[in-house]
Formats: structure tokens, sequence, C-alpha cells
């Protein structure tokens, strides 16, 4: 029977808790308590779980549950605890006031794929996930995704499972340590050439998506900043772009080229400025740019700078992960860099108009005047030509 004494030598307030271990010795174990009918319940839930021990009987779900009452009789509260599909969800909906809406949807995918890969296990407590479950999730991911993808949302799960650390959920972030995917069949994007970027041009029409391709031509943007662009962000009088960047929330000043400048004229222009530059695009391109970067796809398939996706070629189904390829919308920023660099445009000049962070732009510049970069800009081609 379990029993509680008081320190005979008086320098702990605390009661200790004597009682039997499973192997027959004697423990005393501090209580942390100064009530006595607080200390008792303590007591009895060490011998409790030594008596569970001595049978035998004691699981892992066991052992919680007595640590558990433990801390609901010290603390008056229950012991902080959380399912995976409970924690998920109110950390992503933390996230949605952190993060861009890309990233939100990048989060939730992550967050969705961990809850269909364990199944009824979602419902089972965060320290229940091993690195060998870790480790399995991953290799099933890498079956469905592509290498980058696959360790992207690696990394977002081992973010929220630090996050847990620091709230007291966990001991262990069971993504900390995981090996990331290699990729040994990585595409090498290219720069388009000019008579590619006519082609894509033709194919655009009158389209926004004629604007969209001018815009990340001459500005190097990313297609997510190009397609939800604002209005507010364009001056035309001064003849620049000045915006923060998605991704790297850095503030971009950007000199408008001739041909680019000449196009955002045509435009009619709302009374909000905040209206976006182009809705349509915008509005698609809301959460996420895959649906924006699979129209872009489409378009080099009809300029012939892309082969057409079929899912019955492959007999792989939809679910299999896609060869990357070489041409993207992303392919305009690297065309930009390739184009200023044959100019003779510094290396420094060059990184800063795309937003590349540089070691020689911190080391030599401390400030790249806009004259500087526009007559950087005005010594490349005219596309609309």
């Amino acid at each position: 029977m379990a029993s509680i004494h008081k320190d005979p030598r008086g320098k702990s307030p605390y009661f200790y808790a004597a009682f039997t271990l499973p192997d027959g010795r004697r423990s005393f174990r501090s209580t942390k308590q100064s009530d006595r009918s607080q200390a008792m319940a303590v007591a009895l839930q060490f011998e409790k779980a030594a008596k569970l021990g001595k049978e035998k009987r004691l699981t892992e779900n066991q052992a919680r549950e007595v640590l558990a009452d433990i801390f609901k009789v010290a603390n008056q509260s229950s012991l902080p605890n959380s399912t995976v599909r409970e924690y998920l969800k109110s950390w992503l909906d933390i996230k949605q006031v952190e993060v861009s809406k890309g990233s939100h949807a990048r989060y939730t995918d992550a967050a969705n794929a961990l809850i269909e890969f364990l199944g009824t296990r979602a419902d089972n407590s965060l320290d229940h996930i091993t690195k060998t479950d870790v480790a399995t999730f991953r290799n099933w991911l890498a079956g469905k995704l592509a290498p980058g993808t696959t360790n992207l949302l690696l990394k977002i799960l081992a973010g929220a499972w630090s996050q847990a650390m620091d709230d007291g959920l966990l001991r262990e972030n069971a993504f900390g340590s995981i090996k990331m995917v290699k990729d040994n069949k990585t595409q090498i994007r290219r720069a388009f050439t000019l008579d590619e970027i006519k082609r894509i041009l033709a194919e655009c029409g009158d389209t926004e998506w004629r604007g969209l391709v001018l815009l990340g031509l001459y500005s190097g943007q990313r297609l997510g900043d190009v397609a939800r662009m604002t209005w507010q962000s364009v001056d035309l009088l001064q003849g620049e772009l000045k915006f923060l960047t998605g991704k790297t929330k850095r503030p971009m000043v950007i000199p408008l080229a001739k041909p680019l400048h000449g196009y955002l004229m045509t435009l009619p222009a709302p009374d909000d400025p905040k209206a976006p530059l182009f809705p349509a695009a915008c509005k698609l391109g809301a959460k996420r740019t895959s649906p924006l970067s699979n129209e872009f796809r489409e378009i080099l398939v009809r300029a012939g700078l892309a082969t057409a996706r079929t899912h019955q070629s492959t007999g792989k189904g939809r679910a299999s992960k896609r060869e990357g390829d070489a041409l993207s919308f992303h392919c305009l920023r690297h065309s930009l860099t390739s184009w200023l660099k044959n100019a003779g445009v510094s290396n420094a000049i060059a990184m800063d108009l795309v937003g590349h962070d540089s070691e020689a732009i911190s080391r030599n510049y401390t400030h790249i005047e806009s004259a500087t970069k526009a007559a950087a800009l005005n010594k490349l081609p005219d596309v609309t030509q």
C-alpha cells in the first residue's frame, strides 16, 4: 500500500510517496505536493503504475495515462496533448495570419498529405509519430511527388513539429533528422531565346498572358508576384514598379523597360489602385500558382516548346509524379539575367534587378540608382517588335 511521509530533516516542504517497485524494492519519490490529499493522490498513481509493471501489463498508453493523472493533480489542469489532426488544424489556423496565401496553401498540402498517409492514426497523439513513421511517409510521398516537392513538404512538417516542441507537446522532433530525397533526374532549366519568346507572345495573343510574359521577362519576377501585381505598384509617370516580393518580402524598385512601359500604357487603369493588373490571373493564382503554371505550359505546347502531357501514354495515372520541364515561366527570370550579362551589365546590377541577394551588392553598393538600372534594362531587345 502506498503511503506518504514528510521529510524527517525538514528540508523539503513536499510529501514523499513510498511504494513498491515491480522488482520488489521499496521506493521513495517526491510528490512535489505540500497538500496531504494531493500528495496521496500522486502516491496512488505511482503505485498503480508499479503494480501494472509487476504484472507486465504496463503499456505505453497506460503509462501516459498515469502521467496525465499525476499532471492533473499537480497542476489542476489536463496534460497538454493533441492528436495529429487537431494539432495540424490549430497550427494551420495560426499560420494563416503569419504567411502568404501561397505559403499557407503549401502548408495545407503538407498537413493533408500526412493525415492522408496516417489514416485513422491521425487521431492518435503527436508523440505516437516515430522516426520510422516519418521515413515511411517520406518514401510514400516520393512515390507520388517530385523530389523537390517531397522535400518541401517534409521541411514544412519539421517546422510544425518544432513548434509543437516549443509548445511543450513533444520532447523530440521526429521530422528533424529525416534525410531528404535525392533528385538524380533534376531537369536543368535554361533561358528562353529571343525567337522562343516571340513565339510565346504570338500564342498569347491579346490575352492577359501577353502582359504576364512581358512583366515576367522585363522585371525578372516570379509568377506569383507577377499575377498578383496591383496598380498601386505601377508608377507610369516615374516609369517604375514598386512592390514587396511574396517569397522573400524584399522591397523592390524596378524601372519599367520601354516595351513593358508601352504595354502598360495601353491597359485601362481602374479607379481603385488596389485593383490587380491582371484580374483573371490574380483570381486564378490567389492561393497557389500551379493553375497558372499549367496554363503557361499549354502556351509552351502550342508554341512547340513543350510536349503535351497525356496520362494514358505513361500508364501511370494522375497520381504519378511528372518529369520536370526544361522550360517554365521561371525561365523568363533566367532570360532577363542572361540578357543583362550579355549586354555587359555588371553582375551586381543584374542580381539587384531580379531580386537576388548578392554579396557583390552588399560589398560594393549601398544603393543602386534607378537611372543605372533603367540604363541596363534599355540595353535589352524589344520582344514586341
